[in-house]
């Protein structure tokens, strides 16, 4: 079954109710093809040859091109596009030339290092050459034995930024021969670093060009990412280098169907809709039904596991034959199981399967039909690296996003234009973050002492993060040098994936008291608040105790069908506005700076599985926490106040409302959640005397998102207002104005009230 029959078969069920939304036909593309500037090792072209490749995709020809020319380069190009060989044959053709070349290839995840290893394999077998090319992964599971062999032997290595960060930087004198002849750093999937995460990475590989300059050595960097808006500028901010920006795709494809299902509502005063939850579970069973490989992504381990009950438990119906063709893959599974799964679905054993995003890089898991995204995935990025899962090659290939009822899933569903347009949303970080930088200054001044030229590469945040060091003890200034003071090597303190050096230990109580997690204590309240359900691996527990000064949270399996949402209050502070602009047709104040945000648990609400209906609200009584961060924020007019007060609109509500909406639409212009994020109205602010509305980053010291939304603000408005006003509730909803994470239970909200103030703001009437 092809997919336009596919789709036209879901079209005459008795279940549609005119779920599809917007249909885009995506047109095939032939492949676009360039020369090499100069002929490869002969041994090489050869070998590419015998794997079938005998002329390169534009993009791979130009940055080959590049690569040999001595420039960093970035290739932003899609999924399935044939990135891997815009390094492999750099850092090949390199060692070929001189036998004691090396090169370190950093992937995000370990699964995604063995995949790109079997690439390396597949081309290395046929490479007829009296020279050995040593390579192999080098992470936690590799064997000590083969980790000597690799130090001193290995041509490429195959690791992770935590390794990198915990294992081979702090003993660098172990690697100085690998060091000293290191030609290439490439860094895959260069899009997943942003955000905390990001900007940590970025640290590591400051600290890495330190120690490449201790050891003479001026490796070039070549990075792999995603389609994303800011490919040069993301990784410049990464590396602090420049690199040269290779975005021209020219990979073939195959036709693709995209269809958006938006969940049809449920109740006349068309406030609640059916479960995307639901809807995706049919979809499923449809597609496998009809031998349709493909994968279904869901936003949460949870989900997975209950997406692929309902399907069975549908398929069991009608086809039980087919309930052993489908299973979930998820983190949280061991790796035997996790290869295991992978394999099944590359043979064909498989028809489908349920997954979190831990199947949206580039494992190779073979030609799939179709997938189902249930949910905007957070960026563009990441929905059409899963959608990319799909339809490799030439196939033709359908793709569905399931709407969720939020602001920004509606959004699209409205705007498919903007959907399938040039992605929009900028990567994001902030690797001269203070708070960030005094995690990283002490393992780099304990891989070589620090000095003031260290500024330069570490960047603006450098002098603050250094006076708090030397005050607290942790490093010593002697020689005109900084010496790291403490014990042992800070670096293993050190978890890049987190912004926090402090954990919270998850204890199961009826498991021995085994710990089955850590999170780090700066989201503890937020996440292991006394009655909330917590995920792990796919199953549920009840946090019965939360003990910050103790570090553990202390909790006990159960089975339930709902889910937990906190609820927060809070207060923002200026302290300091670094910028100011006049924004929109109105010319209103905008600004952007630092403020001290104060965050405090209310309570939290109960909510069913699938169908979201709120079963209780429970009230807490947790201390505030306070951090300082970056916002953006605005002055609300004197006039455009009067005139919401003249057309009987209450102001609270009306700002209120606009900055819930706001919140939620800004991950269409930056690479964030919405949990990122934080924000607060008030009628009349401390600080200003003034109505506002505050947007702040959700880190301590910021990283870069409310910076960009302080750039882009006129569009931010912009797609706030189309949002709000092409909503067709009365008085507000999920899909416009109301939030999750509000701790004021939605109250006060005012839809016509923020329409009136958003017009005004962009100087309408």
């Amino acid at each position: 079954m092809t997919p336009t029959q596919f789709l036209t078969s879901l079209r005459s069920a008795k279940h549609y109710a005119n779920q599809i939304v917007h249909l885009e036909h995506l047109a095939p593309r032939a492949a676009k093809y360039a020369r090499l500037e100069n002929s490869l090792h002969p041994a090489l072209q050869d070998a590419l040859k015998q794997i079938g490749i005998e002329k390169f995709f534009s993009h791979q020809a130009h940055a080959i091109n590049a690569a040999r020319e001595g420039y960093d380069v970035v290739v932003a190009t899609s999924t399935s596009s044939g990135k891997t060989l815009c390094y492999n044959i750099p850092v090949l053709e390199a060692i070929l030339e001189q036998a004691n070349s090396r090169a370190l290839y950093l992937f995000p995840t370990k699964a995604l290092a063995q995949d790109q290893l079997r690439a390396l394999d597949e081309l290395t077998n046929v490479l007829e050459t009296n020279k050995q090319i040593v390579f192999d992964t080098y992470d936690g599971d590799t064997k000590r034995e083969a980790r000597t062999k690799l130090r001193k032997r290995g041509n490429i290595i195959l690791t992770n930024p935590d390794m990198l960060s915990l294992g081979i930087l702090p003993n660098h004198s172990m690697w100085a021969d690998f060091i000293a002849n290191l030609k290439y750093v490439v860094i895959d999937e260069a899009h997943i670093y942003r955000g905390v995460f990001g900007s940590q990475v970025a640290c590591v590989l400051r600290r890495l060009r330190r120690i490449c300059e201790y050891y003479s050595a001026n490796p070039q960097f070549i990075f792999c990412s995603a389609t994303i808006a800011n490919p040069g500028e993301h990784v410049h901010r990464l590396s602090g280098r420049r690199a040269k920006v290779i975005a021209e795709d020219g990979a073939p494809r195959g036709q693709r169907e995209f269809a958006l299902w938006n969940p049809p509502f449920i109740d006349k005063t068309r406030t609640t809709r059916r479960s995307p939850n639901s809807e995706a579970a049919h979809l499923f069973s449809e597609l496998v039904r009809e031998k349709l490989r493909n994968i279904t992504f869901v936003r949460a381990r949870k989900l997975a596991e209950l997406v692929l009950l309902y399907a069975r438990d549908n398929l069991k119906r009608t086809d039980p034959e087919l309930v052993d063709k489908v299973k979930s893959y998820r983190a949280g599974y061991l790796a035997d199981e996790r290869r295991a799964i992978e394999r099944d679905l590359f043979s064909g054993k498989l028809l489908g399967v349920t997954a979190t995003n831990a199947l949206e890089l580039g494992i190779d898991v073979g030609h799939l039909d179709a997938t189902v995204v249930v949910g905007f995935p957070g960026t563009i990025a990441s929905l059409w690296q899963q959608v990319g899962r799909s339809g490799r090659g030439t196939r033709d290939a359908l793709s569905i996003l399931v709407g969720m009822d939020d602001p920004l899933n509606q959004f699209f569903m409205r705007h498919p234009e903007v959907l399938f347009a040039k992605p929009v949303e900028h990567a994001l970080i902030y690797p001269d973050n203070p708070y960030i930088l005094e995690k990283h200054l002490p393992c780099a001044a304990y891989e070589l002492p620090l000095t003031n030229a260290d500024e330069d590469l570490f960047g603006p945040g450098f002098v603050e993060a250094m006076i708090r060091l030397e005050r607290s003890g942790t490093l010593e200034y002697r020689n005109e040098q900084w010496y790291f003071r403490g014990l042992g090597y800070p670096a293993e303190k050190v978890n890049i994936r987190s912004v926090s050096d402090q954990i919270v230990s998850l204890v199961d109580t009826k498991n021995n008291f085994k710990t089955i997690e850590e999170i780090e204590a700066t989201t503890a309240m937020q996440r292991c608040y006394e009655g909330a359900i917590y995920l792990h691996q796919g199953e549920s527990y009840l946090i019965t105790k939360l003990d910050l000064e103790a570090g553990a949270a202390y909790c006990k399996p159960v089975d339930v069908d709902f889910y937990t949402e906190v609820r927060e209050n809070g207060e923002t502070r200026i302290l300091k506005s670094l910028r100011e602009r006049a924004v929109g047709a109105g010319l209103v104040p905008a600004h952007y700076g630092d403020v001290r945000v104060t965050e405090q648990i209310v309570g939290y609400r109960r909510k069913r599985q699938f169908t979201e209906e709120v079963l209780a609200t429970i009230d807490l009584d947790y201390p505030p926490q306070l951090f300082d961060t970056k916002a953006v924020w605005w002055d609300i007019p004197e006039e455009l106040i009067r005139k919401i007060s003249r057309e009987g609109c209450d102001l609270a509500g009306s700002l209120h409302a606009a900055e819930h909406a706001c919140i939620g639409l800004l991950p269409l212009f930056a690479m964030c959640d919405r949990w990122d994020i934080g924000g607060l109205s008030i009628l009349l602010h401390p600080d200003t005397g003034k109505p506002q509305i505050f947007i702040y980053d959700g880190f301590p010291g910021g990283i870069g998102i409310t910076e960009k939304a302080f750039a882009l603000l006129e569009s931010l408005w912009t797609a706030t207002l189309e949002t709000i006003e092409q909503c067709p509730c009365e008085f507000g909803c999920p899909s416009c104005v109301q939030s999750p994470k509000c701790g004021n239970n939605n109250e006060p909200l005012d839809k016509k009230g923020a329409v009136i103030l958003l017009r005004g703001l962009l100087g309408g009437k």
